[in-house]
């Protein structure tokens, strides 16, 4: 049987921040084609993950591979507020090499700098258009524009550089309805692999496959948020139809042990009365007190050990069930700040 190809892998991965919290230890992922959501709850290394991937950040132990080259979307974004948009998009060096051959100059270092890239200028403004930045022109400095247009603008050199994987982190946070639809339309046509962080749930109904980071480890789902949510609550269910079958068990177990000890008791009372009116010879009688003493210490450990592997069975199905609101995924705030000026 063929199974899907790998374009990013972590092996025995492991991380900790300089005052030692461990983020992970171990760390196993293999992500295959198409578009992934990765979710979890806050503080459960998500964003961490993200820059291991990227390579922004090193593994303490581990490697990461990845089959091709990376674009990353941070989830915060920062300009220099005196930066053009050409500039921010990685072009500026391309389309000076453009306007010097357009006007005569045929320096070969020009030419390097166009490489294959001649349209470059027509792409930009066709990205730009696509996520609706089609009216800033490519020589505006990014002091003019919104925190939001800077996101969109960080994404737009992303989709310029024709990466093979997306690595996005909360795209939607700084975006209003209408850029977030331009951003959606976006993920909805890329036709690489992307994994993307969110808590917003019109983006992670467009992936693939949901990745849920938990305690350290990824379990895998197919299709959409609303396929998670479902899955989730067919194992939840499971979860707590196990829990009232340990709890019923660790109650039959009780009521075992405590009829045992009551019968016990009784023999234990008949073989000493039976000594105490000496009915038989004492050899025989202290024989069988030695019998019954040795089964009844029998009897009390199998029950006893029985109830200990009843309440760890209990343990166990209480543990796989979330009592907590894992994840919250909300829409993103609507308000888009203003650049600030460096």
């Amino acid at each position: 049987m063929s199974h899907a190809p790998t374009f990013l892998t972590c092996s025995a991965l492991s991380f900790a921040w300089p005052d030692g919290t461990t983020v992970f230890d171990g760390f196993q992922l293999a992500v295959g084609p198409g578009r992934t959501g990765l979710i979890g709850l806050n503080g459960s290394g998500k964003s961490t993950l993200l820059r291991l991937l990227a390579g922004e950040l090193t593994p303490s132990a581990g490697t990461v591979k990845a089959a091709g080259d990376i674009g990353y979307l941070p989830q915060t974004v920062v300009f220099d507020t005196g930066l053009r948009v050409d500039e921010a998009l990685g072009i500026a060096a391309t389309r000076a090499g453009l306007l010097a051959i357009e006007t005569g100059d045929t320096s070969e270092a020009h030419f390097t700098a166009v490489g294959d890239d001649w349209d470059v200028e027509e792409r930009a403004r066709a990205t730009l258009d696509q996520l609706g930045l089609g009216r800033i022109g490519l020589d505006r400095t990014i002091g003019e524009m919104s925190g939001g247009e800077c996101v969109l603008l960080r994404f737009a050199a992303l989709l310029l550089a024709r990466p093979d994987i997306l690595l996005l982190d909360e795209p939607t946070n700084n975006l209003d309805l209408v850029a977030r639809e331009r951003l959606y339309a976006a993920v909805d046509s890329w036709s690489g692999v992307m994994v993307v962080v969110s808590h917003d749930r019109a983006l992670l109904e467009r992936v693939d496959q949901i990745a849920d980071l938990r305690d350290g480890d990824v379990r895998w789902y197919g299709g959409t948020y609303s396929a998670y949510e479902e899955a989730l609550a067919q194992e939840q269910e499971a979860a707590e139809r196990m829990v009232r079958v340990a709890e019923a068990d660790v109650h039959r177990q009780k009521r075992e042990l405590a009829d045992a000890q009551v019968k016990l008791a009784r023999r234990a009372r008949y073989g000493q009365k039976m000594y105490d009116t000496k009915r038989e010879p004492r050899i025989v009688m202290n024989a069988r007190k030695r019998a019954a003493q040795e089964s009844a210490g029998k009897h009390r450990i199998l029950h006893t050990e029985k109830l200990a592997e009843a309440k760890e069975r209990l343990d166990e199905a209480v543990e796989a069930v979330r009592d907590d609101d894992e994840i919250r995924i909300e829409l993103p705030r609507t308000t888009v700040p203003r650049a600030g000026r460096s």
